[in-house]
């Protein structure tokens, strides 16, 4: 009999009445290890529909939590809002007579409600999972717990970036809790896929090449996402003061600041600025480098081509995130930025950071299954 999977140490024989092979053999819609994938890709959206938000400037248009202006819908016309605003006294902080569109509303209350609606598969794949514990084991019990937790906090998270009024630090926090949310899931995904048969590849790895390049992938993954996060605080200060703190414009907004290319750091938005542009240019550098490493050694130990791929991935996607956050600069006058850019960008930065967090996965994967098992 073929042994086809491992989990926690437990052999699976193939045939037997709750055998991965059953799964394996099962279409793709109907394994339960679709549902953290299908996840996955909705919370996906639900950041790109965040980033709308901003861009929309419509981060307080439902300026209550959970709620919004006191209702469970969006349509809320200019003269509800104010009312809203007198009895509460919690106005705008763009002042007291601002007000929404139906839409600015509407793309809120739909951020919100997707976010709310994962809740429903998220704890469905909990409980398969529980359900069939034999076959994935208690490790993977565990990971799908936490993403539940996880995705708790993110909902607390998002009615502090409400209570606060979308401060620097709380969209920030709301950005990291939602990527480390997704990558949760798709670490689900890959063991319940493991767990039910799958041979990629890229689940064993030369132990040389696993020692050698894991500290390594870590580290490029960890400061991808810490330019991101950082980013994250520089677009959303109040005011936007941070993203004009170079002025704008080419080539005295960028590439370089304030008309220089080592201007005095005489106020907040310059240093925060200068900081973001030096990280992603130091970032870009070691990934650079870092791919360049990692291809050498999968080459001398024979590992699988994906795992530098993934890296060639998440550098070509970063190197074409400064382009396009230059492009933000300069675009922009002193008066509006074109927003939609900055979209593009936050987009263009999560896929950097998924494809580098897919191969450490991989690797860690490879890890915990000692190894190529052939070597």
């Amino acid at each position: 009999m073929r042994l086809i999977g491992q989990c926690e140490g437990t052999r699976f024989v193939k045939g037997g009445p709750t055998a991965p092979g059953r799964l394996m053999a099962t279409k793709w819609y109907q394994r339960p290890s679709t549902l953290p994938l299908a996840v996955a890709m909705m919370a996906l959206m639900i950041i790109i529909i965040g980033g709308t938000v901003r861009v929309l400037d419509a981060g307080e248009s439902c300026p209550d939590w959970p709620q919004c202006f006191g209702t469970w819908g969006f349509s809320v016309s200019e003269d509800d809002q104010g009312s809203w605003y007198d009895q509460t006294g919690e106005y705008d902080s763009r002042g007291e007579d601002h007000r929404y569109s139906t839409f600015e509303i509407f793309s809120e209350w739909v951020h919100r409600l997707l976010a709310s609606v994962m809740a429903i598969p998220v704890l469905a794949s909990f409980l398969i999972v529980l359900k069939k514990k034999e076959i994935y084991g208690s490790d993977l019990v565990k990971s799908s717990f936490f993403a539940g937790i996880l995705l708790i906090i993110q909902g607390g998270a998002g009615y502090l970036t409400v209570h606060y009024d979308n401060v620097d630090w709380s969209v920030a926090l709301h950005l990291v809790l939602a990527l480390s949310f997704v990558s949760i899931l798709l670490w689900n995904w890959f063991q319940m896929r493991r767990a039910e048969g799958l041979e990629w590849p890229m689940f064993n790895s030369p132990m040389e090449f696993v020692e050698s390049e894991l500290k390594r992938f870590k580290f490029l993954t960890s400061a991808i996402l810490f330019l991101l996060i950082l980013g994250a605080w520089v677009a959303s200060t109040a005011g936007g003061n941070y993203n004009q703190g170079c002025s704008v414009g080419f080539p005295g907004g960028w590439p370089q600041c304030q008309g220089e290319w080592f201007p005095s750091f005489d106020g907040p938005g310059i240093i925060v600025q200068m900081f973001h542009r030096l990280g992603a240019g130091i970032v870009g550098f070691a990934l650079i480098l870092g791919s360049m490493k990692i291809r050498e050694n999968a080459v001398k130990t024979k590992a699988h081509y994906g795992f530098g791929r993934c890296f060639d991935l998440a550098t070509g996607f970063w190197l074409l995130n400064v382009f396009v956050g230059g492009l933000y600069i300069v675009f922009a006058n002193i008066d509006s930025f074109p927003e939609y850019l900055s979209l593009l960008h936050l987009s263009i930065g999560v896929v950097s950071f998924l494809s580098a967090m897919i191969g450490t996965m991989f690797l860690i994967i490879a890890k915990n299954s000692g190894g190529d098992e052939s070597e």
